[in-house]
């Protein structure tokens, strides 16, 4: 045996070419990238069902600087200069938002010290009103006799373009039930007292409306949810904490096909300017949504500090894809809801 006979007895049998196992490795990876893509690709899911739903955030209201706002900011004292006199969260407002197509008025409630609900936007009366105080620790007839529209300001406290024009314009739960119990409403819980759930279904129970319903919609703390689901299953509950646990797990797992337990009878929150982030957007999403009993809400860009978290520009609403059929959280109402009317020839 020669010298080269036994080179090769020692290399052993031939090895197979790299070339094919690089081939192989590729084409698998091919296939579990166009498995992924095919299966998250939006044009391929069924048409969505339905319109959008615009959300007027607290009825008209007025437009404020969002920049560096806290939960002890008065907001009314940075309003940006009035284009209108509605003041949010006031009945006035309310069927003006629905005037200016808003498919959805929302609300923020707390519970008042003789047991009724007043509708209004802080838990506290100092910012807006010429009272002091909680809510909670007045009548409902007490708040009936300020002025909220007292405190708002464009310029600094030098003017109060809206002073005297929100006298006696509180309304209770029972009032806007009563004038708009046929409409669609989201309601808002400031307070994290499981007590304030139940003013609230005593409300729907004395003006004869069962909340039970797909149009109406309630948003607050996780133990205030679970009453209101227990009594009205239909109905849309959010508990903001949980939106954003089902919101992260389906932008982390989504891109697999798997749907997040997480997601179930819950809401995926989707910002404007984040859209490219979440899997199927818009129609696979939708159609898994669907399935799975999830809401889905578009909100406002979170690049820009000063807007808030609804959309507050017109243009904006070319960045909504004419396929969504989700809800759309709108902070300007007033100008947003005739933009996106038909226009007359």
């Amino acid at each position: 045996m020669t010298d080269n006979d036994w080179a090769t007895a020692l290399e052993g049998p031939p090895k197979k070419p790299m070339k094919r196992r690089t081939k192989i490795l590729l084409w698998v990876f091919a296939l579990v990238v166009a498995w992924f893509t095919l299966s998250n690709a939006s044009w391929l899911a069924p048409d969505a069902q339905g319109k959008r739903v615009l959300i007027a955030h607290r009825g008209v209201a007025q437009l404020f600087d969002h920049a560096g706002v806290t939960g002890q900011t008065c907001t009314a004292a940075r309003i940006r200069p009035p284009e209108h006199d509605y003041i949010e969260n006031s009945l006035p407002s309310m069927k003006a938002a629905i005037g200016r197509d808003a498919g959805m008025v929302q609300l923020d409630v707390t519970g008042t010290r003789d047991g009724q609900v007043a509708v209004f936007s802080d838990a506290a009366l100092d910012c807006r009103t010429d009272g002091e105080g909680e809510i909670r620790d007045r009548t409902m007839a007490e708040l009936k006799a300020l002025d909220i529209g007292y405190g708002y300001t464009a310029d600094g406290g030098k003017t109060f373009p809206l002073r005297g024009k929100g006298a006696h314009l509180m309304p209770s739960l029972d009032e806007v039930l009563r004038d708009l119990g046929h409409a669609s409403l989201r309601i808002d819980f400031t307070s994290r007292d499981p007590k304030e759930a139940e003013l609230v279904l005593a409300a729907f129970a004395r003006a004869g409306i069962d909340p039970d319903q797909p149009r109406f919609g309630f948003s607050g703390a996780a133990r205030l949810m679970e009453l209101i689901r227990a009594k009205a299953p239909k109905a849309w509950t959010m508990d903001p904490d949980a939106a954003k646990r089902c919101t992260a797990d389906y932008i982390r797992y989504g891109w697999s096909g798997w749907y997040p337990p997480s997601c179930t009878g819950s809401t995926i929150i989707v910002p404007l300017d984040r859209q490219w982030a979440y899997w199927g957007w818009p129609d696979r999403l939708q159609d898994r949504a669907a399935k799975h009993g999830t809401r889905i809400l578009l909100t406002g860009p979170r690049g820009d500090g000063a807007d808030g978290p609804g959309l507050s520009q017109v243009q904006q609403l070319t960045k909504v894809p004419a396929s969504f059929t989700g809800y759309v959280g709108i902070d300007d109402i007033y100008n947003l809801g005739p933009a996106l009317r038909p226009r007359q020839k």
